[in-house]
């Protein structure tokens, strides 16, 4: 059975997801493979990556991630 053309029409403007400039926390823990827990345990020693605070939200940088995970890498490269 065909669509209309308003059916097809209307099932094309929907617009593509945009990618965030950002990760929260949440998203930045499902990311990388870890509990919101080991993320805030690795922050209070000093160990998570950099934060943005804006407002009364916590945002890490894309940049700050891949940051964080070149500093990771080579900890786990250095230990070997």
């Amino acid at each position: 059975m065909r669509k209309s053309s308003k059916e097809q029409a209307k099932r094309r403007r929907v617009p593509l997801p945009v990618p965030t400039a950002w990760f929260s926390i949440p998203s930045f823990c499902s990311a990388h493979g870890f509990s919101e827990a080991f993320f805030h345990k690795l922050s209070q020693i000093g160990k998570g990556p950099r934060i943005t605070k804006i407002g009364g939200r916590t945002f890490i940088t894309h940049e700050d991630a891949a940051e964080w995970r070149a500093r990771k890498a080579e900890t786990a490269v250095a230990a070997e």
